[in-house]
């Protein structure tokens, strides 16, 4: 009785392993009536002190969506010298590079700039990529717009298609470098102050390319309008920059407990508002 009793528990066993691993092989399969079929490759760069590991609950909800089977990492060392873990094959649908940064707590965002610039020739110098998209979060954001202020007119560097802000701090951080009672031109969204970050971004009012880019910013509201860490008006200082050469823009505000400055990246309704605007047709 023993001995029955032992071998059906571990067919039981044996046949959750088997259910498992059919359900997980068929969450990642590519879902070709839902999402484009592209093989236009999107970043995403993580937040001061963080790493590869902050973007993962994003990029496994795309793969388990069947938005894409092919997810690679890329470090930058300190020198922005770039090494890719893992292959994306020819012909890859939707494929995802999460960029990690080994000084990510570098608050130069020159030379964030760098290490995206360094990452984006790396994947075109590799593969052959002439178009990209990217997702930042939190100090991710500052690497992609200085990139796009710097190098962004550079025509023998992949074309930005789709851009995605989340829990951006383009005015400021609080109890930091915010400037006091800031607020925005209901009309323009110009901000009623400028430190000297903001200052320099708005040469991308100059610089962004036009009408290429399709912007969605995310910001998260946890009660008070800010995220935490970063008041809601810092934020929608993006418009300001941006709304003029945008080929859309759109803010979508996370309201309650996943609105958290660090839980956005791990926040379900932010994954799904990724892959609609990444990537479905």
């Amino acid at each position: 009785m023993k001995k029955k009793f032992i071998i059906i528990f571990l067919l039981m066993i044996i046949f959750s392993f088997l259910v498992f691993f059919t359900l997980s092989n068929q969450s990642s399969k590519l879902n070709s009536s839902k999402f484009i079929q592209s093989t236009t490759p999107t970043l995403f760069f993580h937040g001061y002190g963080s790493s590869a590991n902050a973007e993962r609950h994003m990029t496994e909800s795309a793969r388990k969506a069947g938005v894409t089977e092919t997810i690679i990492q890329a470090n930058v060392d300190r020198t922005g010298q770039v090494t890719l873990r893992g292959r994306i094959p020819k012909g890859a649908i939707n494929p995802i590079v999460m960029v990690q940064y080994e000084d990510n707590r570098n608050p130069d965002y020159l030379q964030d700039a760098a290490y995206a610039k360094a990452v984006v020739e790396k994947l075109k110098q590799t593969y052959g990529f002439q178009e990209m998209k990217m997702v930042g979060h939190s100090m991710g954001n500052m690497s992609i717009l200085y990139y796009l202020l710097e190098y962004g007119s550079e025509e023998n560097l992949p074309k930005l298609t789709k851009q995605v802000n989340l829990a951006n701090h383009v005015a400021g951080l609080e109890n930091w470098n915010l400037p006091s009672n800031l607020t925005l031109d209901p009309q323009t969204g110009q901000p009623s102050a400028m430190n000297e970050q903001y200052q320099k971004l708005t040469g991308l009012r100059e610089v962004y390319p036009d009408k290429q880019i399709d912007v969605l910013n995310i910001y998260g509201d946890i009660g008070g309008n800010t995220d935490g860490s970063v008041l809601n008006v810092s934020s929608k200082a993006l418009k300001y920059l941006l709304i003029n050469h945008a080929k859309s823009y759109k803010e979508v505000k996370i309201s309650g407990h996943g609105g958290q400055h660090s839980r956005l990246h791990e926040n379900s309704e932010v994954d799904q508002l990724l892959i609609d605007f990444l990537w479905r047709k």
